[in-house]
């Protein structure tokens, strides 16, 4: 049974390690890519160090997919809630006490959305590799009513971009969490900068 102190992220660090199966990879990224707050580290980087192991029963390359097809239903749901319930629910929703406990807030939206009007439909990639944006994206994205299409592919490569980064992170620490968090915001901003360096070429 998934721990009841699920969002404390040693404890459930530990239970996913023992536990990790594709299925709980797409379900917990997909949590992780809603409005749900939900740590990446503590999924895609341990089961990637497990699918590592030579008497594993996971692969690194399908952890990444699952997980990417994950991040993408989960921005789906912040996408089509956006693009049904219309800004002033959303705002409300956000500023409401079920808005707080979610860890949202009328800021943290503002700032998704000014990002979105700044970047325009590549945002929904580039914000993918953002951590104080990458679970929000969606939602200005679905108030736009930006191109589903175009959302789709752009949310996937960037989830994808994530992921992998994240696989190879978690392989390279050996599954030690607190390497994990300590080096996944040096590395968002590695990946930022090296898609910096081939828009410009």
């Amino acid at each position: 049974m998934i721990p009841l102190a699920l969002f404390n992220a040693s404890e459930f660090f530990q239970w996913f390690v023992e536990n990790a199966n594709y299925l709980f990879v797409f379900i917990f990224m997909m949590i992780e890519s809603s409005f749900i707050p939900f740590p990446s580290e503590t999924v895609i980087p341990p089961a990637a160090y497990i699918a590592s192991k030579p008497d594993s029963n996971l692969n690194s390359f399908l952890v990444v997919l699952f997980g990417t097809l994950g991040a993408l239903i989960g921005a789906f749901i912040n996408y089509f809630l956006a693009l049904w319930l219309g800004r002033p629910i959303i705002y409300k929703f956000a500023e409401s006490k079920l808005g707080k406990l979610c860890l949202l807030s009328k800021e943290k939206i503002v700032v998704a959305e000014e990002y979105f009007v700044k970047h325009g439909k590549t945002s929904t990639l580039i914000g993918r590799l953002i951590p104080a944006v990458r679970q929000l994206i969606s939602i200005p994205a679905g108030l736009a009513r930006m191109n589903f299409l175009s959302f789709t592919l752009f949310t996937f490569i960037g989830a994808g971009l994530w992921n992998s980064v994240s696989a190879l992170l978690g392989y390279v620490a050996q599954g030690q969490q607190d390497l994990i968090e300590a080096y996944s915001h040096e590395l968002s901003i590695v990946i930022l900068a090296l898609l910096g360096l081939v828009i410009l070429y």
